[in-house]
């Protein structure tokens, strides 16, 4: 990459890593194990197009895709044991990783947290982990602890731009790098991996390496506790990642947006929470499915929602409507008193904001 003859230059290399003989040190963020890098392990692309299943399935991690495709090869037919340094899901709200990680024990996963191999090896077509407890063999071995932006073969020095630990490229909310004609968007900046994030971010970043002003709001919180919807300016293309809900696709999903309650009392928010079990859910015991449940995090006092945490089967269609309120800046109160359809799981919303000042247990059906 050069500068001269360049008017402006928009940089979305994603993270995805290339096959190759250093193709250990370019997929991701792996833990040093010793013998890792000389063995055959999938990542997630490998994973995805296997045209076998193996009879036994080692996964090393204990986030997003190492749930999700430990749960689907367990479903065809593996005996998979997952293995994570910490809990699950430990950047969320730690009731969601204990109530999933019960939810995939009944289901049959080998899951032993707190858990990395010291040594791996393939002999013999298989794998060999040495852990702390003994050896486990498997036929084969994903390794699904992130990965890494997939900047290092673009010469980004050669131009002045710099990279983070994990090859991530610094941007401010107009998509802007430390070089003035250079914007970049996606997996190769630190802003969060999914996909619909880095579509509206590269559309941003196109307005802008334009002549255009648009912006991605990367706040964490609206600073005000008065918010309200108003109406946006016209060409006023910004983006509040405030409200950017998350969704695992495991069964039961996990979705979040906004704060936990750890999060907001770490950010010197008095903040307060209400969880309600599907089992108080009309629609989950139609279902003859109340596993999980719906957790709601509000400002104490104002009573202005926070954050949504929510472990259930439909939970990515439910968090769409916890992100817009979070959106309007709705308190739990104007939840609880909206009008929501009977016999659906979005409902557990309207009922948990309720548990914020009643007890919704007695309640039959069809909560006012």
């Amino acid at each position: 990459m050069s500068g001269p003859g360049l008017r402006v230059v928009v940089i979305g290399s994603g993270s995805a890593g290339r096959p190759g003989a250093d193709r250990h040190r370019r997929l991701g963020r792996f833990p040093s194990i010793p013998g890792l890098a000389g063995t055959p392990y999938w990542t997630s692309t490998e994973a995805l197009t296997a045209e076998t299943i193996p009879q036994r399935l080692a996964v090393i991690g204990g986030s997003v895709v190492a749930l999700e495709l430990a749960q689907a090869f367990v479903r065809l037919g593996s005996r998979v044991t997952l293995l994570a340094r910490s809990t699950l899901l430990s950047r969320e709200d730690a009731a969601l990783g204990e109530g999933l990680a019960e939810i995939l024990r009944a289901e049959g996963l080998d899951l032993r947290l707190h858990s990395v191999p010291q040594r791996v090896a393939h002999v013999g077509g298989r794998f060999r982990l040495t852990l702390a407890d003994g050896m486990l063999e498997s036929e084969a071995l994903l390794v699904a602890t992130g990965r890494r932006a997939n900047t290092a073969a673009l010469g980004l020095q050669t131009v002045g731009l710099e990279t983070d630990a994990e090859g991530r490229i610094a941007v401010d909310a107009h998509l802007r790098t430390g070089v003035d004609w250079i914007h970049a968007a996606g997996d190769c900046t630190a802003l969060p991996q999914y996909m619909y994030v880095a579509a509206a971010a590269g559309t941003r970043a196109a307005i802008n390496m334009t002549g255009g002003d648009a912006s991605l709001d990367l706040a964490a919180m609206p600073a005000s506790t008065s918010r309200r919807c108003q109406p946006r300016p016209r060409g006023d293309a910004s983006l509040d990642l405030a409200a950017m809900p998350a969704v695992v696709f495991t069964d039961p999903q996990v979705a979040t947006v906004g704060l936990s309650e750890q999060q907001a009392k770490a950010r010197g928010l008095e903040a307060e929470s209400r969880t309600l079990s599907l089992d108080n859910v009309p629609r989950a015991l139609a279902n003859f499915d109340t596993r999980g449940f719906v957790k709601l995090v509000a400002e104490r006092g104002s009573g202005r929602l926070l954050g949504a945490q929510i472990l259930a089967a439909e939970a990515g269609e439910m968090i769409q409507s916890a992100a817009l309120a979070l959106a309007a800046g709705m308190t739990v109160d104007d939840l609880a008193g909206r009008l929501f359809p009977y016999l659906t799981m979005v409902e557990g919303l309207k009922l948990c904001a309720q548990t914020f000042s009643r007890d919704v247990s007695p309640l039959s059906c069809c909560a006012g």
